[in-house]
């Protein structure tokens, strides 16, 4: 029965994201769906583009780790994301780029777009990494063969749904996994609190709570996701590709709500667990175990298959992201071909799936490591958004001083001094202040 209802599970999702791959004929279709996506489709893709399994296995393991209290996490993509949605987003679809690093050629010139491409690209070849291995993680338990050839066989699962029809596929695919994504979660939590008691384990205090997952911690995240988004290439694709400004500001601000949701469903899930008192070996394993331990049989299968459109559209929408900053910006292709979009959609999965089989241990911490030279661009992309006078002199200082101060921090204080405390708190006030003082330099020499 399992492996039936996941079969169908999988077929129809399958067809319903397959049966649009072959209008796609322009590499526009292929890269922004058209630029006319309606509202409904727009929010369920933001929605699914955002909700990954690298951030749901590690938001979901600190549910399992400090318990209710981590149900403060989720409010760091509620207010980014909502933070997103009031700065940039009608400033993006006016922009209605290819490639966000393009803003930066129009406003600060061609090297400092060609810049911001390569660190976004090769950020987001840290961030599918990740992803590739937090989905590894959460099939190992039903597919249990080598990690290698598992990651490997689930990169080429994703591939063959989503290469040939870009964009207009993975919106298509995400619509219908973000119904199923919903029902999923409710009845993840409804089975969690139904689960036998396994052992009496003493209630941890608000303190004891705090003191495995930091106040600090969650702020600065909140900060940093703030000023890492505006500027993430996968979702300003998506904010491009809306039909008008008010359909891509209004699904901004309702996907930041929903994701809110969605990432608080699977911690109150983990922390219920963590009350039952099972024990892990790993907090990590919390909800692979929920999955086949809570979960009757016949939707066992089923959680298996909605997590893996989870991650496969967000590793599509990431790939296809990482292929409008090559043709838009680093390349500079004028090809409409659909052709050469494919095969860099191939490079960027091989690549990322080298590099989450060698270098990806733990998700959490190597995706905020990944966040560095990203918030550093935040004053080159608000100033330009909304400061006449800032310029390229402002910007490069600015990103210069945002990346020396992440590194430093991070060596300095290291994970174990709560390096994301310094680096929000200090950095992002550190990058400004150079960004603008360099820039009314820059303007008093010229």
């Amino acid at each position: 029965m399992r492996i039936i209802s996941a079969l169908l599970c999988f077929l129809l999702i399958t067809y319903y994201s397959l049966r649009n791959s072959n209008r796609v004929k322009s590499q526009d279709e292929y890269l922004l769906a058209g630029r006319h996506t309606k509202l409904l489709p727009l929010v369920a893709t933001l929605v699914m583009t955002e909700f990954n399994t690298g951030t749901l296995i590690s938001f979901s393991s600190l549910g399992y780790l400090a318990g209710y209290w981590a149900l403060a996490m989720p409010f760091i993509f509620l207010i980014g994301l909502l933070f997103y949605t009031l700065t940039v987003a009608k400033k993006w679809k006016q922009f209605n780029g290819v490639s966000v690093a393009h803003f930066f050629a129009t406003r600060y010139g061609r090297k400092l777009e060609l810049l911001v491409a390569i660190v976004l690209f090769l950020a987001m070849l840290g961030f599918s990494a990740a992803y590739i291995k937090s989905l590894t993680l959460l099939m190992l338990p039903l597919i249990p063969i080598n990690s290698l050839v598992l990651s490997a066989a689930l990169v080429i699962v994703i591939l063959l749904l989503t290469l040939r029809g870009g964009l207009s596929s993975i919106i298509a695919l995400d619509v219908l996994s973000f119904i199923f994504v919903i029902i999923f979660f409710l009845l993840l939590v409804y089975f969690s609190y139904h689960l036998p008691q396994s052992n009496q384990i003493p209630a941890f205090n608000l303190a004891q709570m705090q003191a495995l997952l930091p106040p600090k911690f969650i702020i600065s995240l909140t900060i940093l996701t703030m000023f890492s988004y505006i500027i993430a290439p996968w979702y300003g694709q998506k904010i491009v590709a809306a039909k008008t400004q008010q359909t891509a500001y209004f699904a901004a601000a309702i996907a930041a709500i929903i994701i809110f949701l969605l990432y608080g469903l699977g911690i109150l899930a983990t922390a219920i667990l963590r009350g039952k008192g099972v024990q892990l070996a790993d907090i990590q394993l919390g909800l692979p175990y929920l999955i086949r331990n809570a979960l009757p049989h016949a939707l066992q299968g089923v959680a298996y298959v909605v997590l893996f459109f989870v991650a496969a559209s967000t590793l599509a929408g990431v790939w296809n992201a990482m292929v409008t900053l090559v043709v838009g910006s680093i390349f500079k292709s004028n090809s409409s071909k659909v052709s050469t979009n494919i095969l860099w959609v191939l490079i960027c999965a091989i690549i990322a799936y080298i590099i989450a089989n060698t270098l990806i241990d733990n998700i959490l911490s190597k995706m905020i490591l990944f966040n560095i030279p990203i918030v550093a661009f935040c004053f080159a992309l608000l100033a330009g958004f909304y400061w006449s006078k800032a310029n390229s002199q402002g910007a490069y200082v600015s990103i210069l001083v945002g990346i020396s101060w992440g590194i430093f921090c991070y060596f300095y204080f290291g994970e174990a001094g709560n390096y994301t405390w310094y680096w929000a708190i200090y950095g992002i006030p550190l990058i400004f202040i150079s960004g603008i003082s360099a820039s009314l330099l820059g303007a008093k020499k010229s």
